[in-house]
């Protein structure tokens, strides 16, 4: 296929349309659930008080904002792709936001900002309430709206919701996979978020509070699932682990014949072992020299381990043994050479991944 058929095929794939809406008219969508603005999100998106106010700030003083980007569901319903900050800020400035759970928020209490001080303090309709005519002004400004048409291909809205939400925001990675979630299967999400919850995954990976912050605990649960039994060709097809990640993800979340039973006693069954025999040491490095682990939590080895110790219970091996199996790879140039820094996250699954299951089940 050239260039040019590509683009073609892909500009039928996505249908948009554009034009601009008053605040009133997105306030009166969201009243009557008409828009969607994943209110759960809360939990990834983190704007302090000083941004929401400078937004308020922009509107008054007639500052253009970027458009909000939503996806057109079959059920007419807009589902929000980009803007949900923007959108749940003026919601909470008007006492109107609802959180995920139903319960509405307080009303959003401004603070000073550089060319409206005097707004510090203000709210809606609090103590030093808003001003009618500064109300009306907030009303009747326009946001433009760019709408994924429901004839696009399904998948559009979650590749745009990663394009726009990745690259210079305050988002990890996973936490946008996380929003995508969301969209595609909430419960498929919750399910994943009570794994990453388990005592013994907790114990022995002992994250810090950066990484569970930027929700690596989840993005962990997510590279069991997608890679302990993952074929040599599969691995060999992986180029970018984020992406590879992100577009299994989706399938997996959208696969009505995934076992989560089948996979959740799995998952719990390799940590539990672990946690027995090895404890907060499974995932460091081991030093040869000084006879113990060492260091922090290591990706390459998380990988490594737990393919080996999925594939050691699935062979009915000594579970005792799991303990020195770890160090043990630490012995081998086959695992050392693939699991250093500087060698990339593709090249070195394909290689430590089968070696480890061999390693784990001799």
């Amino acid at each position: 296929m050239t260039i040019l058929e590509e683009v073609e095929k892909g500009r039928k794939e996505i249908r948009t349309d554009d034009y601009a809406m008053s605040i009133g008219e997105w306030v009166s969508m969201y009243e009557d659930g008409d828009l969607d603005i994943h209110p759960e999100f809360q939990r990834f998106f983190r704007w302090t008080e000083e941004q929401k106010s400078n937004l308020v700030e922009s509107i008054l003083l007639g500052i253009p904002l970027p458009p909000i980007f939503v996806s057109q569901r079959e059920d007419g319903v807009w589902d929000v792709i980009d803007g949900l900050q923007r959108l749940s800020t003026i919601f909470q400035l008007m006492g109107i936001f609802v959180d995920h759970k139903g319960v509405k928020q307080d009303a959003l209490v401004l603070t000073k900002t550089k060319y409206i001080p005097s707004l510090d303090g203000a709210s809606w309709d609090g103590e030093k309430p808003i001003p009618p005519e500064l109300k009306r002004i907030l009303r009747r400004n326009k946001l433009s709206v760019s709408i994924i048409l429901r004839e696009s291909d399904e998948n559009t809205k979650f590749d745009l919701f990663e394009r726009l939400n990745t690259g210079g925001t305050k988002l990890s990675n996973q936490e946008v996979r996380n929003c995508i979630l969301v969209m595609v299967n909430q419960d498929f999400y919750n399910w994943i978020r009570e794994l990453s919850n388990d005592e013994n995954f907790v114990a022995t990976t002992a994250l810090s509070d950066k990484n569970l912050q930027e929700a690596y605990d989840v993005e962990l649960v997510l590279r069991f699932l997608l890679l302990v039994d993952a074929s040599e060709d599969e691995l060999k097809s992986v180029g970018d682990v984020g992406v590879y990640l992100s577009t299994k993800m989706v399938e997996l979340a959208k696969d009505a014949a995934f076992d989560r039973g089948y996979w959740e006693a799995r998952f719990r069954g390799v940590f539990q072992l672990l946690s027995d025999h090895v404890g907060d040491a499974s995932f460091k490095r081991y030093s040869n020299a000084k006879g113990r682990h060492e260091g922090g939590f290591v990706i390459s080895q998380y990988e490594a381990v737990t393919a080996g110790v999925a594939a050691r219970i699935d062979a009915e091996l000594d579970e005792a043994a799991t303990a020195t199996r770890v160090q043990q790879l630490w012995e081998h140039e086959e695992y050392t050479e693939w699991a250093k820094s500087g060698v990339t996250a593709a090249r070195r699954l394909r290689r430590i991944i089968p070696f480890s299951r061999s390693h784990f089940t001799k």
